[in-house]
């Protein structure tokens, strides 16, 4: 596969995705005339352009380009890992503009019609709850974690988050392995590009995700269960509250789902199997 550029682009567009503004401070009482400074993250489109499939375009934070449109077509079913890819480049003329071309363009079912978005991943897609499941593969269960470990990983992803520290406007996702290592980190303005980023990162990087674990600087829906698990991780750690269908499709593809994981505290809501030290926890 010949995938041009790398860590030194993911370098040089960190600074672009912050931006210096200066807003006027408002009281109840009235506007205080004085000169103020904010840092805010950027936004901007990112066109992925796949030979013979088509064109998507996402809303995203100008960083990691080329592992976010690789994690992006894995999520999608596209590929099933990096040897599927021929080729992975920006493109010259507009950095705006990622160029793929995938050895079996015949073989992908049928895309979605995506639209400019940046807050939902399941945009374009349509069907029913068992339609949405099917295809969607059940994960394996060879993790085994301590509580203290799933902790350590989230307060290391919050470190890491170099986005959020400057601006406050970014989700991370990062994934580890059971010893708290992170393997991969993603950052962005949305939910669901964060975690494709940090999955093509993996696959760039050719380190697998299977068996790992990812954790989440937000709530938990539908897609990043199925992102998850289609990358074979087997536990999801999140900081906010998991929707009812996260929790049925973790339940139904054997995931881990834990949330309000914060201070010293989370709460399993499916297969606590895998965490060790757990009160009333099977081992598996």
């Amino acid at each position: 596969m010949s995938a041009r550029g790398g860590k030194s682009q993911v370098q040089d567009r960190m600074e672009e995705a912050v931006q210096e503004v200066g807003p006027v401070r408002v009281y109840a009482s009235g506007i205080e005339q004085q000169e103020l400074r904010d840092q805010v993250a950027v936004e901007e489109p990112l066109t992925i352009e796949i030979r013979e499939i088509g064109s998507y375009t996402l809303m995203h934070a100008p960083t990691d380009p080329l592992a976010l449109a690789l994690g992006f077509a894995f999520s999608e079913g596209l590929i099933l890992g990096l040897s599927d890819v021929n080729q992975l480049y920006c493109c010259p003329e507009d950095p705006g503009v990622i160029r793929m071309e995938i050895k079996r363009p015949a073989a992908t079912g049928p895309i979605r019609n995506l639209p400019v978005v940046s807050a939902c991943g399941l945009c374009g897609r349509s069907g029913s709850r068992e339609a949405l499941l099917s295809g969607l593969p059940r994960v394996g269960n060879s993790l085994r974690i301590s509580p203290s470990t799933i902790h350590a990983a989230m307060e290391e992803m919050r470190c890491r988050q170099r986005l959020f520290s400057q601006t406050g406007a970014t989700h991370g996702a990062a994934i580890f392995d059971a010893k708290g290592e992170i393997v991969a980190l993603g950052e962005d303005i949305a939910r669901h590009n964060a975690l494709d980023k940090a999955i093509g990162r993996c696959l760039l990087e050719e380190l697998p995700p299977v068996g790992c674990a990812v954790a989440l600087s937000g709530r938990v829906t539908f897609e990043l269960v199925a992102k998850s698990a289609r990358a074979g991780m087997e536990l999801i750690s999140a900081v906010s509250a998991p929707s009812s269908l996260a929790i049925e499709t973790a339940k139904a593809l054997g995931v881990t789902l834990c949330a309000f994981v914060r201070g010293d505290r989370a709460a399993v809501y499916c297969h606590p199997e895998r965490i060790r030290e757990l009160p009333g926890a099977s081992r598996g």
